[in-house]
C-alpha cells in the first residue's frame, strides 16, 4: 500500500506545481497586459495602431491553452488513464502473440515430417 500512497503523493505534488504555474501565468498575463496597454496608449513609440491588443490577444490564447492543459486534459489523462491504456495495449499484444503461437503450432502439426 505504501507504493500507492507514494504515487498519490507524487500525482498531487505534480498537480499542485501545474496549478501554481498556471496561477503565476495568470498574474503575469494581467500585469503584462496592463503594462502593454499603458505603454501603447501613453508611450511615445510613434505607432498609430493598437499593437497591444494583438499581443494581449495572442497571450490570452496561450493562457487558454495552458488552462485547458491543466484543468481539462491532465485531469482526465492522469495515472489511472495511463494504466488503463497500458493494460489495454498489453492485452492486445498478448492476444496477437497468442494468435501467432496458435498459428505456428497449427503449421507445425500439419507439416509432414
Amino acid at each position: 500500500m505504501e507504493k500507492e500512497q507514494q504515487e498519490l503523493y507524487e500525482y498531487a505534488r505534480k498537480r499542485i506545481k501545474q496549478k501554481k504555474a498556471l496561477y503565476f501565468h495568470f498574474v503575469l498575463f494581467i500585469l503584462g497586459s496592463i503594462f502593454m496597454f499603458v505603454a501603447n496608449h501613453f508611450g511615445a513609440f510613434g505607432y498609430t495602431f493598437n499593437w497591444s491588443i494583438w499581443i494581449i490577444t495572442a497571450w490570452l490564447f496561450l493562457f487558454i491553452l495552458h488552462f485547458t492543459k491543466v484543468f481539462i486534459t491532465d485531469r482526465f489523462m492522469n495515472k489511472d488513464w495511463e494504466r488503463e491504456q497500458i493494460s489495454r495495449l498489453v492485452a492486445q499484444q498478448q492476444k496477437k502473440i497468442d494468435q501467432l503461437q496458435t498459428k505456428v503450432e497449427e503449421d507445425t502439426a500439419t507439416k509432414p515430417q
